[in-house]
């Protein structure tokens, strides 16, 4: 590979790796702005909700309008806008304390648009450099977003057990070193030309095929599957379990993005039969979900929240490969549309399960329950919201299961089964 070629994708790793910092830190959080600033379970969901509804947005944006935009220069501004958006998201909140959740919101919205930016065009600026397995080095970027929530839960989790939960904007400023380090090799890297549709009419007949909307159901309950754990596991093991913040994180967050980042790695060094691994991902991930739901053990819980991280691994990426299998000359439009559909499972998920805890919480039947069971209402509350979120899992194996079925009936491209 040129030396131009690997500063590109050292460039996609440093922006994924961003992106890791985006979709974790206000997880990491929710506890946090609970006990600083009273906000509500439904609050926090909300600021889950914002980051992917804004990144469905932009998602949507560049399905229809990629062939209007100047892709290169969005490539390099990509982690710029990330280094924005924390910078706002820290220092609005401080500037402005009658506005805490207005300021969380405005940063979210701003990062969350660099990772919606981050979706559409960092996986085709990989799929499009010279490789001999586009497979695996599909699963090699994904993995490094797993590996870096990684170091974002233990970097965090340290730095707020050294200054307090007050001082997390000076988190927040210090992951801007990250995007700031992307936009630095984004400078000297060359951004490749990448696939766009002439016009929006050429996305539309991708909407009218029956076999894009399967795919789409594929990363839309796979990526619930995965953020809704990946956002939540944190709180609730706090929360429902009343295990300690740190080994809540260090042990359940920071396996789950472990076993994540192992699951990816593993298949791209070693990958094959993608649809075979979907669909006992997904079969995984449903059996993890109960048995962190119906648990009362601490550390069976923590370990199925782990391993739930493994599961998933291959959910999204693998989604992708099979769409790309499927679509090969689709392009951009297709990533987009894609990235739509994942980030539309990351909304939902995550706050369905903030919406149910609230409305658990404040059952009087509920109540009765939880005091039976020596359990707050909240606590229990989150149980039941939990054990709920395995019909993500449970959809993503159905959907597998058939595009599997459609795929051994019509043959297409090189993608193992």
């Amino acid at each position: 590979m040129k030396r131009d070629d690997r500063l590109t994708k050292y460039a996609c790793y440093a922006t994924n790796a961003s992106m890791s910092v985006v979709a974790t830190l206000s997880p990491l959080l929710f506890l946090t702005f609970r006990s600083l600033y009273g906000l509500s379970f439904s609050q926090l969901g909300a600021l889950v909700l914002i980051n992917f509804c804004t990144q469905l947005l932009v998602d949507l944006i560049f399905s229809f309008y990629s062939h209007k935009f100047n892709v290169a220069l969005a490539v390099r501004l990509t982690p710029a806008l990330t280094a924005a958006g924390l910078l706002v998201y820290a220092v609005v909140p401080f500037v402005f304390p009658q506005g805490v959740y207005a300021g969380l919101i405005l940063g979210t919205v701003i990062f969350s648009a660099s990772a919606g930016l981050a979706e559409v065009l960092i996986s085709p600026v990989i799929a499009a450099l010279p490789s001999e397995n586009p497979e695996r080095e599909m699963s090699k970027l994904h993995s490094v977003y797993a590996w870096g929530v990684v170091g974002v839960v233990l970097v965090s989790t340290l730095v707020l057990l050294a200054v307090g939960k007050e001082g997390w904007q000076w988190l927040a400023l210090g992951w801007m070193l990250v995007p700031l380090a992307a936009c630095v090799l984004f400078t000297k890297a060359r951004v490749p030309a990448l696939e766009t549709p002439q016009k929006a009419a050429n996305v539309v007949s991708l909407l009218r095929s029956k076999g894009f909307w399967l795919c789409f159901l594929c990363i839309f309950a796979g990526g619930a599957s995965e953020c809704t754990m990946a956002q939540w596991s944190s709180g609730y093991l706090e929360e429902a379990l009343r295990i300690p913040k740190v080994w809540g994180d260090a042990l359940g967050v920071a396996m789950f993005s472990a076993m994540l980042g192992l699951g990816r790695t593993l298949y791209g060094r070693f990958g094959k039969h993608i649809y075979r691994v979907l669909l006992l991902g997904a079969a995984g991930a449903a059996v993890c979900y109960l048995a962190a739901a119906l648990s009362g053990a601490a550390w069976v819980a923590l370990t199925a929240c782990a391993l739930t991280g493994f599961c998933v691994s291959m959910l999204w990426p693998g989604s992708l490969l099979v769409a790309t299998d499927r679509f090969p000359a689709a392009g951009v439009a297709m990533f987009a549309l894609m990235a739509a559909g994942g980030d539309l499972g990351g909304a939902v998920g995550p706050q369905w399960m903030g919406v149910l805890t609230d409305w658990m919480a404040q059952s009087s039947v509920v109540a009765q329950w939880a005091a039976g069971m020596q359990l707050t209402a909240a606590q229990l509350g989150m149980k039941i919201a939990l054990l709920c979120m395995t019909v993500f899992p449970l959809v993503a194996a159905a959907a597998y299961a058939l595009a599997a079925k459609r795929r051994a009936a019509s043959p297409a491209h090189g993608l193992t089964q």
